[in-house]
């Protein structure tokens, strides 16, 4: 029986969620009863691919897209941060201090806090040099860490980021990543997609979608610990070429049972129990 979808606060210290979420365009099903809690001073990563499902369920847990099924537990918008993939949660025909200016603004911000809470954002952003920079004229790395301080600048008690840091430098990956866990440790429950799998491995929990369902979830540890089959290296696909990847330069062969004699199993991490799930998800199906 199909649940009346509902949208409602959580007790403070309880975190947020989306529990047994549905969500169809048409007859498309974008999530198919997905479950995803936070909590308060951690990071939840969801990982998978193209059309898994990511971007809906962040839409989901701030409101801006409506279950069929399930419950989403969520703050007031009011305390809600949401940073959009890609160079849409900026203005890039104002500055960077108009930017700011303009979201302080909607939020009722003024005074000797938001100066404050401005110059350290800028700072530990990398920012305080170029707040007279057209947003568009920065480059992708800076663009999205303008974005996510855009998105922190209320102190939102839930922050929701979609792929922040795909796209960019790796040195802006870093000072994005210290921003987000810095995010945490101040007391925020914030929820990530990425694409980048070693994120989702410093997360405290991670869920992996395909295709709008859920293959794995809990912590990093309990996700590797169920990756399905035996995984296999070497110079060439060990089997089926469509159940091998490369990794480098080498190949990695996924086996749904025990390795052929002579091939030695190797120890999946992130990237490779992904695939794996979703591999033997497919599998599955056929």
């Amino acid at each position: 029986m199909n649940t009346a979808p509902t949208s409602t606060p959580a007790s403070d210290g309880q975190g947020w969620g989306a529990f047994g979420v549905t969500v169809a365009y048409g007859a498309t099903t974008a999530l198919d009863h997905v479950t995803l809690a936070t909590v308060p001073g951690q990071v939840a990563a969801v990982v998978g691919g193209d059309g898994a499902g990511k971007t809906t369920l962040l839409r989901a847990l701030v409101g801006r897209v409506r279950p069929a099924t399930g419950n989403v537990s969520a703050p007031a918008p009011v305390d809600c941060g949401f940073m959009p993939t890609g160079a849409s949660g900026v203005w890039q025909d104002l500055t960077v201090a108009e930017n700011l200016s303009f979201v302080a603004a909607a939020h009722h911000l003024t005074g000797p806090d938001l100066v404050q809470r401005r110059d350290r954002l800028l700072t530990a952003a990398g920012l305080d040099r170029a707040t007279d920079r057209l947003a568009g004229a920065l480059s992708g790395g800076m663009r999205q860490k303008l974005a996510f301080c855009l998105a922190i600048l209320h102190r939102p008690r839930l922050l929701v980021l979609d792929e922040p840091s795909t796209g960019v430098d790796p040195v802006s990956r870093v000072d994005l990543w210290r921003l987000i866990s810095r995010a945490a440790a101040d007391g925020a429950a914030v929820v990530m997609a990425t694409t980048y799998l070693d994120e989702a491995e410093r997360a405290s929990t991670c869920l992996v979608l395909d295709r709008g369902r859920a293959l794995a979830s809990g912590t990093p540890a309990d996700v590797l610990a169920h990756a399905p089959g035996t995984l296999t290296t070497g110079d060439g696909p060990a089997g089926p070429r469509e159940l091998s990847w490369r990794r480098g330069r080498a190949t990695r062969s996924w086996h749904p049972g025990p390795a052929r004699p002579g091939e030695e199993p190797i120890r999946a991490d992130m990237e490779d129990t992904v695939i794996t799930l979703t591999l033997a998800a497919q599998q599955q199906e056929s």
